[in-house]
């Protein structure tokens, strides 16, 4: 199908032939394991934005919460709501005064946009900023459409080296880098990584590469567990067979682990890392907890001197998780297990939400219907 917008040929796809001119197709959930597509007008870009087209999207652990609670936490959704926020894409257009990207680019898309005035923002923490508005957070509409018009400040090149799919697990990657900067992580360090899920294994990525002498990985499933294994972790547990306590001072001499990041967001992990942390050492919390409780034993705690450091998704990052995936410091690709067209998304989410067929990330192409 031939598509002009202001007298340029835009590349179009088979699947759109049928349809009315400048329309595109967006994915809500409408509700609890309830979602609809729907046709909207295509997006017109504004001054500082870019008209993309979307590629490649990761299906989060956050959007499984939504998708199967039809809330996250405290966040309750007022209406219909578009999800995902871990994506790639190609830039279709430019708005006015946007020089940073061009018609054919191929990006990395940061989800958050931040005011850039209030005090945490200035002071150098945007993923703070009280105002920011997240893809896929009500009430902003995520990536599961295939275009928007998004600012063109967010929007980060990628090198010919990085596939639209590993473009869209930089996100992921990008909150594992921010959450062992928060852990003050030093080469020779132990570490204990609570979670094999996709941030856990980001975590467990680049502590290998920033030279961990030591990393134990915990999980329910032997199949992330063995994922892991492949990945660099030095030993796995797994928490429904063994006490990951035990384990964890037993593989330790008794000492513990100079810091443990917990990315599992279920109760008992939480207070599993303060006891398996070492006197001193830092605890970093990842996981998002469903009931929104985080609970642990205060005397451990105190007595052990423990630093907790609460993740709140993740700044400055881009910059660095481009050039560690393109220079082959990081792999991301073992992590993509699973594929699906546009058209079957619902279904990437019940295979993400159900860990169905050893899923670790699930891929959404929302650039191919079939």
């Amino acid at each position: 199908m031939v598509r002009l917008r202001n007298g340029v040929l835009l590349r179009g796809h088979e699947h759109w032939a049928a349809r009315e001119e400048f329309e595109m197709r967006a994915l809500y959930l409408l509700g609890p394991e309830r979602m609809e597509f729907r046709e909207l007008p295509e997006p017109v870009p504004g001054p500082g934005e870019a008209l993309i087209r979307v590629k490649s999207v990761g299906v989060c652990a956050s959007d499984s919460h939504r998708y199967l609670h039809g809330k996250l936490g405290d966040e309750e959704m007022p209406g219909p709501l578009i999800l995902g926020h871990e994506f790639s894409a190609e830039v279709v257009e430019v708005g006015q005064g946007v020089t940073a990207v061009r018609p054919g680019d191929r990006v990395a898309v940061e989800p958050a946009r931040h005011c850039g005035r209030c005090e945490m923002c200035r002071m150098g923490h945007p993923n703070l900023c009280p105002e920011v508005q997240f893809c896929g957070t009500p009430p902003i509409d995520g990536c599961l459409r295939e275009l928007m018009a998004y600012p063109a400040e967010l929007l980060y090149p990628l090198p010919e080296e990085i596939s639209f799919d590993e473009g869209a697990l930089l996100e992921p990657l990008g909150v594992a880098l921010h959450s062992i900067r928060l852990g003050h992580f030093k080469p020779g360090w132990t570490a204990a990584i609570l979670g094999a899920g996709p941030i856990g294994l980001c975590t467990l990525l680049l502590l290998r590469a920033a030279g961990a002498a030591q990393v134990i990985v915990t999980d329910r499933l032997d199949y992330r567990l063995d994922l892991a294994k492949r990945l660099g972790a030095d030993e796995s547990l797994n928490s429904d067979r063994e006490d990951v306590v035990q384990g964890v001072l037993d593989l330790t001499h008794g000492r513990g682990v100079d810091v443990v990041f917990e990315a599992a967001g279920v109760r008992e992990t939480p207070e599993q890392a303060v006891e398996i942390a070492r006197p001193g050492g830092n605890v970093v919390l990842i996981g998002i907890p469903v009931d929104e409780w985080i609970c642990f034993r205060s005397t451990p705690s105190r007595r052990k001197g423990l630093s907790l450091y609460m993740v709140r998704r993740m700044k400055h990052v881009y910059e660095y998780t481009i050039p560690m995936v393109q220079g082959g410091l990081v792999d991301l690709r073992p992590l993509i297990t699973h594929h699906f067209p546009f058209s079957r998304a619902e279904e990437a989410m019940r295979t993400a939400v159900h860990y169905r067929d050893g899923v670790v990330k699930a891929l959404v192409h929302v650039d191919q219907w079939q």
